[in-house]
Protein backbone atom coordinates (compact mmCIF):
# COMPACT_ATOMS: atom_id res chain seq x y z
CA UNK A 1 0.00 0.00 0.00
CA UNK A 2 2.76 2.58 1.27
CA UNK A 3 5.36 3.61 -1.83
CA UNK A 4 8.62 1.75 -1.32
CA UNK A 5 11.02 4.98 -0.58
CA UNK A 6 13.14 5.03 1.97
CA UNK A 7 13.67 8.82 2.62
CA UNK A 8 10.35 11.31 2.23
CA UNK A 9 10.09 12.27 -1.57
CA UNK A 10 8.30 14.23 -3.58
CA UNK A 11 6.45 11.51 -5.35
CA UNK A 12 4.10 10.89 -2.28
CA UNK A 13 0.80 10.11 -4.22
CA UNK A 14 -1.12 9.30 -1.12
CA UNK A 15 -2.09 10.65 2.41
CA UNK A 16 -2.12 9.16 5.68
CA UNK A 17 -3.92 11.33 8.36
CA UNK A 18 -1.88 10.88 12.05
CA UNK A 19 -3.68 12.50 14.91
CA UNK A 20 -1.74 13.71 17.59
CA UNK A 21 0.90 13.64 14.91
CA UNK A 22 3.46 16.03 16.31
CA UNK A 23 4.45 14.32 19.89
CA UNK A 24 5.10 11.19 21.43
CA UNK A 25 4.25 8.58 19.18
CA UNK A 26 2.45 10.43 17.01
CA UNK A 27 5.79 12.07 16.21
CA UNK A 28 7.52 9.06 15.68
CA UNK A 29 4.67 7.58 13.25
CA UNK A 30 4.63 10.99 11.41
CA UNK A 31 8.17 10.79 10.49
CA UNK A 32 8.52 7.14 9.73
CA UNK A 33 5.92 7.66 7.63
CA UNK A 34 7.37 10.14 5.34
CA UNK A 35 10.62 7.83 5.32
CA UNK A 36 8.07 5.15 3.49
CA UNK A 37 7.08 7.74 1.32
CA UNK A 38 3.77 9.13 2.34
CA UNK A 39 2.17 12.32 2.23
CA UNK A 40 1.37 12.90 6.10
CA UNK A 41 -0.99 15.11 7.23
CA UNK A 42 -0.18 16.05 10.93
CA UNK A 43 -3.10 16.48 13.27
CA UNK A 44 -3.05 18.77 16.43
CA UNK A 45 -5.81 19.96 18.43
CA UNK A 46 -3.99 23.17 20.10
CA UNK A 47 -0.37 24.08 20.34
CA UNK A 48 0.54 24.24 16.89
CA UNK A 49 4.40 24.19 17.22
CA UNK A 50 5.04 20.30 17.39
CA UNK A 51 3.28 20.10 14.48
CA UNK A 52 4.79 22.27 12.33
CA UNK A 53 8.01 21.49 13.29
CA UNK A 54 7.26 17.84 12.01
CA UNK A 55 6.14 19.26 8.86
CA UNK A 56 8.95 21.36 8.56
CA UNK A 57 11.16 18.19 9.23
CA UNK A 58 9.47 16.40 6.78
CA UNK A 59 9.49 18.91 3.96
CA UNK A 60 13.09 19.79 4.71
CA UNK A 61 13.68 16.04 3.57
CA UNK A 62 11.63 16.26 0.26
CA UNK A 63 8.46 14.89 1.62
CA UNK A 64 5.06 15.88 1.54
CA UNK A 65 3.38 16.98 5.06
CA UNK A 66 1.16 19.37 6.22
CA UNK A 67 -0.48 20.21 9.57
CA UNK A 68 -4.06 20.45 10.59
CA UNK A 69 -5.72 22.01 13.63
CA UNK A 70 -8.54 19.92 15.22
CA UNK A 71 -9.78 18.46 18.64
CA UNK A 72 -10.98 15.34 17.20
CA UNK A 73 -13.64 15.30 20.02
CA UNK A 74 -15.70 18.10 18.32
CA UNK A 75 -17.39 16.49 15.19
CA UNK A 76 -17.62 20.06 13.18
CA UNK A 77 -13.59 20.14 13.53
CA UNK A 78 -13.14 16.58 12.34
CA UNK A 79 -15.31 17.56 9.52
CA UNK A 80 -13.07 20.81 8.67
CA UNK A 81 -9.73 18.47 8.94
CA UNK A 82 -11.11 15.50 6.05
CA UNK A 83 -12.21 18.58 3.80
CA UNK A 84 -8.90 20.03 4.42
CA UNK A 85 -7.40 16.92 3.64
CA UNK A 86 -9.15 16.57 0.20
CA UNK A 87 -8.43 20.23 -1.06
CA UNK A 88 -4.28 20.04 -0.10
CA UNK A 89 -3.72 17.03 0.40
CA UNK A 90 -3.26 13.24 -2.17
CA UNK A 91 -5.97 11.04 -1.86
CA UNK A 92 -6.18 9.69 2.04
CA UNK A 93 -5.29 6.11 2.07
CA UNK A 94 -4.30 5.55 5.90
CA UNK A 95 -5.54 7.01 9.10
CA UNK A 96 -3.95 6.21 12.75
CA UNK A 97 -6.03 6.96 15.20
CA UNK A 98 -3.28 8.36 17.90
CA UNK A 99 -5.03 11.50 19.34
CA UNK A 100 -5.69 10.24 23.09
CA UNK A 101 -5.48 11.53 27.17
CA UNK A 102 -4.67 10.27 30.38
CA UNK A 103 -6.13 11.74 33.50
CA UNK A 104 -4.69 11.97 36.88
CA UNK A 105 -4.66 8.42 39.00
CA UNK A 106 -7.78 7.59 40.78
CA UNK A 107 -10.06 4.98 42.30
CA UNK A 108 -13.10 4.51 40.12
CA UNK A 109 -15.51 5.87 42.85
CA UNK A 110 -13.64 9.39 42.61
CA UNK A 111 -14.33 9.89 38.77
CA UNK A 112 -16.70 12.23 37.84
CA UNK A 113 -19.12 12.08 34.80
CA UNK A 114 -17.14 15.14 33.39
CA UNK A 115 -13.73 13.17 33.52
CA UNK A 116 -15.79 9.80 31.60
CA UNK A 117 -17.17 12.50 29.23
CA UNK A 118 -13.65 13.53 28.19
CA UNK A 119 -11.96 10.36 28.27
CA UNK A 120 -14.14 9.11 26.21
CA UNK A 121 -14.69 11.70 24.18
CA UNK A 122 -11.67 12.11 22.40
CA UNK A 123 -9.94 8.58 23.05
CA UNK A 124 -13.05 6.81 21.92
CA UNK A 125 -15.77 9.51 20.15
CA UNK A 126 -13.03 10.51 18.10
CA UNK A 127 -11.51 7.66 16.87
CA UNK A 128 -15.21 6.73 15.67
CA UNK A 129 -15.40 9.89 13.87
CA UNK A 130 -11.98 9.93 11.94
CA UNK A 131 -12.37 6.24 11.23
CA UNK A 132 -15.93 6.88 9.57
CA UNK A 133 -14.63 10.05 7.72
CA UNK A 134 -11.53 8.00 6.39
CA UNK A 135 -14.07 4.69 5.06
CA UNK A 136 -16.27 7.44 3.47
CA UNK A 137 -13.42 8.01 1.18
CA UNK A 138 -11.18 4.90 1.04
CA UNK A 139 -13.98 2.55 0.75
CA UNK A 140 -14.29 0.47 -2.50
CA UNK A 141 -18.09 0.96 -1.88
CA UNK A 142 -18.10 5.01 -1.87
CA UNK A 143 -15.64 4.34 -4.66
CA UNK A 144 -12.21 4.55 -3.12
CA UNK A 145 -9.11 2.52 -3.89
CA UNK A 146 -9.27 1.39 -0.51
CA UNK A 147 -6.35 2.18 2.82
CA UNK A 148 -5.79 1.24 5.79
CA UNK A 149 -6.81 2.13 9.46
CA UNK A 150 -4.36 1.64 12.77
CA UNK A 151 -5.92 2.41 16.26
CA UNK A 152 -4.07 3.20 19.25
CA UNK A 153 -5.09 0.97 22.03
CA UNK A 154 -3.53 0.29 24.97
CA UNK A 155 -2.04 -2.49 27.67
CA UNK A 156 -4.27 -0.86 30.10
CA UNK A 157 -7.45 -2.45 27.99
CA UNK A 158 -6.32 -5.87 29.35
CA UNK A 159 -4.86 -5.23 32.44
CA UNK A 160 -7.73 -2.94 33.94
CA UNK A 161 -5.03 -0.34 35.35
CA UNK A 162 -6.54 -0.30 39.19
CA UNK A 163 -6.23 2.23 41.00
CA UNK A 164 -4.71 4.35 38.24
CA UNK A 165 -6.92 4.92 35.32
CA UNK A 166 -9.87 2.06 35.33
CA UNK A 167 -11.28 4.69 33.04
CA UNK A 168 -8.13 4.98 30.49
CA UNK A 169 -8.42 1.36 30.05
CA UNK A 170 -12.27 1.34 29.99
CA UNK A 171 -11.90 3.31 27.15
CA UNK A 172 -8.87 1.68 25.08
CA UNK A 173 -10.62 -1.43 25.85
CA UNK A 174 -13.48 0.03 23.68
CA UNK A 175 -11.07 0.95 20.71
CA UNK A 176 -10.37 -2.95 21.00
CA UNK A 177 -13.86 -3.83 20.49
CA UNK A 178 -14.09 -1.04 17.27
CA UNK A 179 -11.27 -2.30 15.93
CA UNK A 180 -12.44 -5.34 15.64
CA UNK A 181 -16.12 -4.73 13.97
CA UNK A 182 -14.82 -1.95 11.73
CA UNK A 183 -12.05 -4.46 10.17
CA UNK A 184 -15.23 -7.29 9.23
CA UNK A 185 -17.64 -4.53 8.16
CA UNK A 186 -15.19 -3.01 5.52
CA UNK A 187 -12.89 -6.19 4.84
CA UNK A 188 -14.72 -6.71 1.39
CA UNK A 189 -14.30 -2.54 0.63
CA UNK A 190 -10.63 -2.31 0.54
CA UNK A 191 -9.66 -1.42 4.07
CA UNK A 192 -7.96 -3.06 6.71
CA UNK A 193 -8.31 -2.15 10.30
CA UNK A 194 -5.71 -3.09 13.08
CA UNK A 195 -4.75 -1.64 16.52
CA UNK A 196 -1.79 -1.56 18.43
CA UNK A 197 -1.66 -1.86 22.11
CA UNK A 198 1.72 0.10 23.49
CA UNK A 199 2.68 -0.53 26.86
CA UNK A 200 5.01 0.87 28.78
CA UNK A 201 6.39 3.89 26.47
CA UNK A 202 9.01 6.39 27.16
CA UNK A 203 6.71 9.37 25.97
CA UNK A 204 5.52 12.57 28.14
CA UNK A 205 1.82 11.09 28.43
CA UNK A 206 2.87 9.38 31.86
CA UNK A 207 3.50 13.55 33.33
CA UNK A 208 0.68 14.73 31.91
CA UNK A 209 -1.11 11.43 33.80
CA UNK A 210 0.05 12.75 36.74
CA UNK A 211 2.85 10.49 37.33
CA UNK A 212 6.11 11.75 35.34
CA UNK A 213 8.33 8.94 36.82
CA UNK A 214 5.68 6.42 35.90
CA UNK A 215 8.16 5.13 33.57
CA UNK A 216 11.01 4.20 35.96
CA UNK A 217 8.42 2.61 38.69
CA UNK A 218 6.78 0.08 35.96
CA UNK A 219 9.84 -0.87 34.14
CA UNK A 220 10.77 -3.55 36.80
CA UNK A 221 7.51 -5.41 36.07
CA UNK A 222 8.28 -5.25 32.19
CA UNK A 223 10.07 -8.58 31.29
CA UNK A 224 12.38 -7.54 28.95
CA UNK A 225 13.07 -4.49 31.99
CA UNK A 226 12.87 -1.68 29.85
CA UNK A 227 10.45 0.71 28.72
CA UNK A 228 9.65 1.10 24.58
CA UNK A 229 10.08 4.29 22.80
CA UNK A 230 7.92 5.71 20.44
CA UNK A 231 9.77 4.35 17.03
CA UNK A 232 9.08 0.92 18.59
CA UNK A 233 5.62 1.27 18.16
CA UNK A 234 5.64 3.43 15.24
CA UNK A 235 7.59 0.98 13.64
CA UNK A 236 4.40 -1.33 14.06
CA UNK A 237 1.76 1.00 12.99
CA UNK A 238 3.85 1.56 9.86
CA UNK A 239 3.90 -2.20 9.16
CA UNK A 240 0.41 -2.42 9.69
CA UNK A 241 -0.36 0.85 7.01
CA UNK A 242 1.65 -0.89 4.42
CA UNK A 243 1.98 -3.83 2.13
CA UNK A 244 4.00 -5.82 4.04
CA UNK A 245 0.77 -6.58 6.03
CA UNK A 246 -1.69 -6.89 3.33
CA UNK A 247 -3.43 -10.16 4.73
CA UNK A 248 -3.58 -8.80 8.37
CA UNK A 249 -6.86 -7.34 9.42
CA UNK A 250 -8.55 -7.31 12.89
CA UNK A 251 -5.60 -8.20 14.29
CA UNK A 252 -4.30 -6.12 17.50
CA UNK A 253 -0.65 -6.02 18.11
CA UNK A 254 0.99 -5.95 21.43
CA UNK A 255 4.32 -3.57 21.77
CA UNK A 256 4.82 -4.14 25.03
CA UNK A 257 8.32 -5.47 25.88
CA UNK A 258 6.09 -8.96 26.96
CA UNK A 259 4.38 -7.27 29.54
Amino acid sequence: MAPSMNQPGPAATQTVLVTGGGRGIGAATSWLCAQRGWAVAVNYASGADPAQTMVARIRAAGGTALAVQADVADESQVLRMFETLDREMPPLRGLVNNAGVVDLPSRVEAISVARLQRMFAINVFGSFVCAREAVKRMSTAHGGSGGAIVNLSSAAARIGSPGQYVDYAAAKGAIDAFTLGLAKEVATEGIRVNAVRPGIIDTEIHASGGIPDRVQQMTPHVPMQRAGSAEEVAQAIVWLLGDASSYTTASIVDVTGGR
